[in-house]
């Protein structure tokens, strides 16, 4: 008797079905790609203008969208005042040509390295600091705090080297390191005693700078009364915060004059408010 042929089924309708299936669920996800692709070239759209029509040779596609970032950010903050901070790093600098940034961003004020630690002196302190005011910059002096180190000592080595007069901004610390060998809060405790006797010398509340995270695990619940200058360089941290006086933005900024990348910051104000908050005597 001869076999009955039973036909073997078929897979392809249904592997068709389901690839039918699929389209709509990839033209689904396409088009939410495009439309957050949209948001955020409209988002951008400044800084991309200014990327596509920027005629600097910057040296590197970094670098150009590290600029790009600066023009979004300040053109956000144009109901704000800018200013720059160097050190002896920055090497000799044009005062005479500073002015702005992109010749469409005025600079106000600029923050100087005065001390590092117990017995460092910026090598071009004296020079930077006699040059801004001559050149009608709002000037400030910081000190770059070591841990390890005391902290009267460190004081001491701020006061006599620099002398603050009317229409400065108030002293600066500087605190971005770990200690070494000794606790947070003795660290804290080192802190206060070179804030109290800054503020003892000059008869005004120092400033205190550090970055973002620093400030909020460490500084900002005890150190509450003091007004902060903040560094947060994320690409997508585009507007000052409210408890921030100061916002350090970029280390990448160009500024003419200066032939090194310098750091750009927003007062948290107007240009008359800078000045307000400047030493009064």
């Amino acid at each position: 008797m001869a076999k009955a042929y039973t036909k073997k089924p078929s897979f392809r309708r249904k592997n068709a079905v389901r690839k039918k299936a699929k389209f709509p669920f990839v033209r689904a996800i396409l088009a939410l790609l495009l439309f957050l692709l949209s948001l955020f070239a409209y988002h951008y759209r400044d800084a991309i203008s200014f990327y596509i029509h920027s005629k600097r040779d910057s040296g590197s596609t970094i670098d150009k969208v590290a600029q790009a970032r600066i023009h979004q950010v300040l053109k956000k903050h144009d109901d704000k005042t800018f200013g720059f901070d160097v050190s002896e790093y920055q090497g000799e600098i044009d005062w005479e040509v500073i002015d702005s940034v992109e010749h469409k961003f005025p600079l106000h004020f600029v923050f100087i390295r005065a001390t590092a630690g117990k017995n460092k002196v910026d090598s071009r302190f004296k020079t930077n600091w006699k040059a801004t005011k001559k050149h009608h910059l709002i000037r400030g002096a910081y000190h770059y705090y070591r841990p390890n180190e005391n902290s009267v000592e460190q004081a001491d080595n701020f006061i006599k080297t620099v002398v603050l007069q009317k229409g400065d901004l108030p002293p600066i610390l500087d605190i971005e390191q770990m200690p070494e060998s000794q606790s947070i809060a003795k660290l804290k405790i080192g802190l206060k005693r070179w804030l109290d006797r800054v503020e003892a010398h000059y008869k005004i509340k120092p400033i205190i700078y550090s970055g973002e995270r620093y400030y909020t695990d460490f500084l900002r619940d005890e150190f509450s009364e003091y007004s902060f200058w903040i560094a947060n360089y994320n690409f997508f941290e585009e507007n000052i915060k409210d408890d921030w006086l100061f916002w350090q933005f970029t280390e990448k900024a160009v500024v003419e004059g200066i032939n090194e990348n310098v750091d750009l910051n927003i007062f948290n104000g107007t240009p008359i408010m800078l000045k307000q908050f400047t030493k009064s005597k």
